[in-house]
């Protein structure tokens, strides 16, 4: 396949899950790029860092990491160091967790994606649920990402629209198949720590949230991943709820 993809993810330059998706890449393309955080980025969202100067180190030829965000290292990508050839396709991940529900507004994996979304650059974003205490089952993404990233490169999404992709908590043999879903919604706990400094001062650490995946609604990518499928979900970069709109128009007056 005649492409130059672009790699990047918000777990940082060292996260074996970036090596595990540049090794998937590369049964792609011959051309696979790496741009990704010097340091774990994790729950950025879509965020560019515009209050201070931002660096580039080159590891290598095809490798640089860079001092911010999932979204600087995709804009720096394609507005300097691949400004002469950009990329033909962005993947994000793998995301050492599952990026599903209520994730998607939090996660810097997803970022990426939609910073590349925003470029016109096609994006998808992958991400490798696991259980907490567990080793997390790399082996099943970097097994499904080459033939599930051939499959959707066959199909065509608008511009605005990136595709969430996420593996289910299962060895790569017991996937039950490929399902395209809604974003779904899970019940979360989300965890912090009321701590002292030796000062006497108050200081707060939020923690990973706990969030129940039980079942989910049908057709979402919470129940996908229960279920042991791999979700794909399209994702909108335009987030006007049309419904509301219209309500608002029909139905909103000012007295006088």
């Amino acid at each position: 396949m005649s492409l130059k993809i672009l790699v990047v993810n918000d777990d940082g330059i060292l996260a074996p899950g970036i090596s595990v998706l540049q090794r998937a890449a590369k049964l792609l393309c011959d051309d696979v790029q790496i741009v990704a955080p010097e340091t774990e980025q994790s729950a950025s969202s879509h965020s560019l860092t515009l209050h201070r100067p931002l660096r580039i180190r080159k590891i290598s030829n095809n490798v640089h990491a860079v001092d911010g965000t999932p979204s600087d290292c995709v804009f720096l990508a394609y507005n300097k160091i691949l400004a002469e050839s950009p990329p033909d396709l962005v993947l994000s991940g793998v995301n050492r967790g599952s990026n599903v529900g209520e994730d998607v507004t939090y996660s810097g994996t997803i970022a990426a994606a939609m910073e590349a979304t925003l470029l016109g650059i096609p994006a998808i974003s992958l991400s490798q649920e696991y259980l907490d205490g567990e080793s997390v089952p790399w082996d099943t993404a970097e097994k499904w990402i080459p033939k599930l990233v051939r499959g959707l490169l066959k199909t065509t999404w608008p511009a605005g629209v990136l595709l969430n992709v996420n593996f289910p908590k299962v060895s790569a043999s017991n996937i039950k198949g490929v399902v395209f879903v809604k974003q779904g919604k899970h019940q979360a706990i989300d965890l912090f720590s009321e701590r002292e400094d030796p000062r006497g001062r108050a200081y707060y650490w939020i923690g990973v949230s706990k969030r129940s995946m039980k079942s989910g609604a049908e057709n979402t990518d919470v129940r996908a991943l229960h279920d042991g499928y791999i979700s794909v979900t399209p994702l909108h970069l335009n987030l006007t709820h049309q419904l509301t709109l219209n309500n608002l128009r029909n139905s909103f007056k000012i007295s006088s």
